[in-house]
């Protein structure tokens, strides 16, 4: 958008309707005609789970930076998230959160989120994306290729799910990818002759599983959510969830191959090793509503766009097909909240060397909560990836933080802060915030 406030560009596609997608839409708006988001799936009325996104099924939500995000973005969206009946919740005052084996003290963290399923967040900007005027959101079509000439990118290559005789170029000045993990940048880029991205890798390999209940009075553990992390001395965690609807969502995961069950006798079982006892109490008591699903992350990556010394020109990448992350974190959407935001703020000074200047915001962006999530995956001694020397200092540091936030409640919210990216990782080695980590962690070691 120039300063008359009137588009500057022509046409955008976008490729993959999900979170990210939709909210790259949102970014690109203001600054051109017309809108393209292409979805392979057909994407449902209501707000259901769908095949494009196996995710879907299991437990989401909305940090309190991903929920104010998409407040600014969509005014009003919180309230309509809340009127479908998605729980608000303090991440410390209304959760029993227990950390490296330890139960959380509580008190009003000003961390608020919103404990809604996946389909229904998703519905919710979907709708609100649709109504831009400008913006068309295109189901049942597959991109299959991308045009290039002379640099940069002309358009795409689409056709009809199913029907590979079928297909036509949609032109376009800007391309966005947000087809997530399915994502064919590094094949594209090849073929075009432009070089890929390296790429940082940590090796996880989780597998978690998810179950609705039907919500039952004072489940779970008189909360909105309970919450227990996992940690070297017990790799594995679990949360339950209040939801929309009158349900109660269980949540179960393992790192490093340790696979939760899908039976109820085995969640039980499993749900009963956790450092929280809420969780295998509500499995002993709840009616279930529906089956398990179960899902597996074999690795977090994050691809280096911002170290690549040439670029095709109209071409971005966004979501998890640029970094994606252990879901056990939950970051994914505020992430894709915060590359809408850069996206926005740099299409205000046009298009011009848009690609190089949005690889190299995304890489500052994502090298928090990239710190964030593999700094606590790299504890556990199995999982593979790139360890640092000088780490290990700040990680006798942090282990000590997780403790002393169990009975310090100005520990426990400075972590929780952090968790739900209102404030840095810095902010946790605080010489006032270390001083009391230091006073409180030595009485409690950990478990």
């Amino acid at each position: 958008m120039n300063e008359s406030g009137t588009p500057t560009g022509g046409h955008a596609v976008v490729i993959g309707g999900s979170v990210a997608g939709l909210l790259a839409a949102r970014a690109l708006n203001a600054s051109f005609e017309q809108v393209t988001v292409l979805d392979r799936d057909t994407l449902p009325a209501d707000p259901v789970a769908r095949r494009g996104v196996p995710q879907g099924r299991h437990v989401h939500g909305l940090t309190a930076r991903g929920a104010a995000g998409l407040n600014s973005l969509f005014p009003g969206f919180l309230d309509a998230l809340t009127a479908a009946g998605a729980p608000r919740a303090d991440a410390l005052a209304d959760y029993n959160y227990y950390l490296d084996g330890h139960k959380l003290a509580r008190a009003i963290a000003d961390t608020p989120n919103y404990l809604a399923t996946r389909p229904l967040i998703e519905s919710l900007i979907r709708e609100r994306t649709s109504a831009l005027g400008n913006v068309t959101v295109a189901d049942s079509t597959e991109v299959v290729d991308l045009i290039a000439a002379e640099g940069r990118v002309t358009g795409v290559r689409v056709r009809p799910v199913n029907d590979e005789q079928a297909g036509h170029i949609l032109d376009a000045d800007l391309v966005v990818d947000a087809a997530g993990r399915g994502s064919r940048v590094m094949t594209w880029l090849a073929a075009l002759g432009y070089p890929a991205p390296e790429e940082t890798v940590v090796r996880t390999n989780v597998v978690y599983v998810t179950r609705h209940f039907r919500q039952e009075p004072g489940q779970p553990g008189g909360r909105q959510a309970v919450v227990s992390g996992a940690y070297p001395a017990n790799p594995r965690s679990g949360a339950a969830v209040r939801q929309e609807n009158g349900r109660i969502a269980v949540f179960l995961a393992g790192m490093l191959g340790d696979e939760p069950p899908t039976d109820d006798e085995g969640m039980r079982a499993f749900a009963a090793t956790l450092a929280a006892p809420e969780i295998a109490e509500l499995l002993g008591t709840a009616e279930p509503l529906g089956e398990a699903a179960k899902m597996r992350n074999p690795a977090s990556s994050l691809r280096h766009f911002e170290k690549l010394d040439r670029y095709l020109d109209g071409y971005l990448v966004v979501g998890d097909a640029m970094c994606n992350f252990n879901p056990l974190y939950g970051q994914g959407i505020t992430v894709a909240v915060l590359e809408a935001e850069l996206l926005e703020s740099l299409l205000r000074d046009g298009t011009d060397r848009l690609a190089r200047r949005y690889f190299a915001g995304s890489a500052r962006l994502l090298a928090e909560p990239w710190a964030l999530a593999t700094g606590s995956d790299l504890r556990f001694p199995g999982v593979e990836g790139v360890r640092n020397p000088e780490d290990e200092q700040a990680g006798q540091y942090l282990s000590m933080l997780r403790t002393a936030a169990a009975t310090d409640v100005g520990v426990a919210a400075a972590f929780l802060r952090v968790a739900n990216m209102l404030a840095p990782i810095s902010s946790l080695f605080d010489p006032a915030l270390a001083a009391r980590v230091q006073k409180s962690a030595p009485q409690h070691a950990p478990g």
